[in-house]
């Protein structure tokens, strides 16, 4: 037995199938009359022109019935409305263009009151059958064969709405090209080579002044897709993030521009009010880890989450003095690469030929201050 026939084979024409059998109340219990007589394909010359589908049904008589459904035209205001929301984003008309309608401007325009799909009323159907009911299956049959016009081309919904394809993309090049509204200029006098070589070269002006704070981010005008997993809040702290490290960057003029991803992390730990713990989850790290990272940062940045993690044999002169200097703590002095340990102090040599101190809690080990030169600045027995 062949598979039944179903309708909507792309969401936008499944869309349609939607919200005709849930949003458009109509009649739940003749639509599926009319979904059985479209499998039969008794439906010929389906036609859609603006606000306008009409079809010939053959029935149970000789000659076919007339069917003729009228959907609501938007409103100048609604097109406005539904424009705006196409506008916003250079994808929604490329989708467009492709033969794809985004289900997040579907979303969108419903949200601002421009719903492309029949809602309660749109609808309004006639048809030359001797059946009084409201959709008859003639009807019937002709609504769920328009999901196949719909999937075919999603701008049948623009259209059933008033405005065809060329009319609707028209008006978002518009919207996004405001300019083209305005009346041209006249063309400027143009310099011969002699004169434009004779002319003096304007200095430049001078670089504005390094400002003291970051500004805000943007406000977005309209939230992530749910499903993308992103949200206003995520995006606006990126944002933020974004610019303090391009001030950093105006500022100092180092190389935090090719920050790893581990180093990018802990950076960001080490703001102020970070959501370390989010952080955490959502780079799937533990967050003992992200806290130790984020201290080592903000005790002396790259170099110091280097320390925390390089091990490295820098050769035995460096440790042998920092083993001297730690030979005054009680207890043994013991040397492991760039490291050397006496009870619950370990000082590292770090690469940037600098000391780090760390100190041991609760079985690890912790960045204990900033860097130092000499490994005597920093040998001294551990708090508490």
């Amino acid at each position: 037995m062949p598979p039944r026939r179903t309708f909507g084979r792309r969401w936008w024409g499944r869309a349609w199938v939607e919200a005709l059998e849930q949003r458009a109340k109509l009649d739940p219990n003749r639509l599926p009359r009319g979904r059985t007589y479209a499998r039969k394909g008794v439906v010929d010359q389906l036609a859609i022109s603006a606000g306008e589908i009409t079809a010939w049904v053959r029935g149970s008589r000789p000659d076919p019935y007339r069917v003729a459904i009228r959907m609501r035209e938007f409103s100048a205001s609604e097109w406005d409305k539904l424009l705006d929301v196409a506008g916003r984003r250079l994808g929604h008309a490329a989708a467009l263009l492709d033969g794809e309608l985004p289900e997040e401007l579907a979303v969108q325009s419903r949200e601002a009151g421009a719903d492309l799909l029949p809602g309660p009323g749109d609808l309004r159907p006639r048809c030359s059958c001797p059946d009084s009911a409201n959709p008859c299956k003639h009807v019937a049959a002709v609504y769920y064969l328009v999901a196949d016009e719909v999937d075919a081309d999603p701008f049948v919904l623009f259209t059933l709405r008033g405005r065809g394809r060329d009319e609707v993309l028209a008006q978002l090049r518009e919207l996004r090209t405001p300019s083209a509204a305005r009346p041209a200029r006249a063309p400027e006098v143009g310099l011969t080579p002699k004169k434009a070589y004779a002319r003096r070269i304007a200095p430049l002006p001078p670089l504005p002044a390094v400002p003291g704070e970051p500004g805000p981010p943007a406000v977005l005008d309209l939230d992530p897709p749910a499903r993308s997993g992103l949200t206003s809040a995520g995006l606006a702290a990126l944002a933020a993030d974004a610019a303090s490290l391009a001030l950093d960057l105006l500022r100092t003029r180092d190389a935090l521009a090719d920050l790893t991803f581990a180093e990018d992390l802990a950076r960001r730990a080490a703001r102020p009010g970070a959501d370390v713990f989010g952080l955490a989850a959502a780079a799937e790290v533990a967050p003992s880890e992200m806290i130790v990272s984020a201290q080592a940062w903000r005790e002396a940045g790259r170099c110091g989450l280097a320390a925390l993690r390089d091990v490295w044999s820098p050769g035995p002169g460096p440790l042998a003095v920092a083993r001297a200097e730690l030979a005054e703590l009680p207890g043994e002095a013991k040397v492991w690469r760039n490291r050397v340990t006496v009870g619950s102090v370990q000082l590292r040599y770090g690469r940037d030929s600098r000391w780090y101190r760390f100190v041991r809690v609760a079985g690890q080990w912790w960045p204990d201050g900033p860097p130092a030169e000499q490994p005597v600045d920093l040998a001294y027995p551990a708090e508490g």
